[in-house]
């Protein structure tokens, strides 16, 4: 499918509008995106209305656990960790150091450091290192690898977990693939058809960061 610039200003303007109407001033959060910028980390975190649903979606599972597959600066680990009860736990992995550490000094200021580990390497190899079962897994990391991490996200969790999947429309390239990312979540999705521990839906979303959509998955 493709997007008009006139389609896209339309959904900017609407994301301003509800983030406006929906979202009071956050110092911290706001903080956490221009230490990103300054470090020179890509402008790919959630947008501040994804972010609130995260946020929401934890308190509604009731996470006391949380596992997030993508720290980058640690926007959305902020919202998921604001989520917990004060004895919960997040744990989230991250691959370049770099952004491991401009996390750490996010999650320093929002006074979160205490409730949030970050484990640094391929998400791959850090991952079979965990023990479950987590509440809520959050998935947005390196594209390619999708399926086994939806695979380790079922591992690690238990009845009742949410899974919750990132970028998998990625402008409707899902349809046809051709790159490595959008490749990598057909195989996921192609995973998910035979899959029959879980249960899923997908949804597709519009705003300032362009075209695109999620997975929301239950264990069942």
């Amino acid at each position: 499918m493709s997007e008009s610039t006139g389609d896209r200003d339309v959904w900017g303007r609407v994301d301003r509008y509800l983030e406006a109407a929906l979202l009071p001033e956050d110092p911290v959060l706001s903080a956490a995106l221009a230490r990103n910028a300054e470090a020179g980390l890509p402008a790919i975190d959630v947008s501040p209305t994804q972010g609130r649903f995260l946020h929401l979606l934890a308190r509604i599972a009731g996470a006391r656990r949380i596992l997030e597959i993508g720290t980058l600066g640690g926007y959305s680990t902020i919202e998921l960790a604001r989520a917990l009860p004060a004895d919960g736990t997040l744990v989230t992995c991250e691959y370049s150091p770099d952004h491991a550490a401009v996390a750490q000094a996010n999650l320093e200021h929002a006074g979160l450091a205490d409730r949030v580990e970050i484990r640094v390497g391929a998400a791959l190899d850090t991952l079979p290192t965990l023990e479950g079962p987590f509440d809520l897994v959050f998935v947005d990391a390196d594209k390619q690898n999708n399926a086994a991490y939806l695979d380790h996200a079922v591992r690690l969790g238990r009845p009742g977990t949410v899974i919750v999947v990132d970028n998998v429309v990625r402008a409707g390239r899902v349809l046809t693939g051709g790159d490595p990312p959008t490749d990598g979540t057909r195989r996921m999705f192609a995973a998910l058809e035979k899959d029959d521990r879980l249960e899923a839906t997908a949804v597709q979303t519009v705003g300032a960061k362009g075209y695109d959509g999620f997975v929301l998955a239950r264990v069942r």
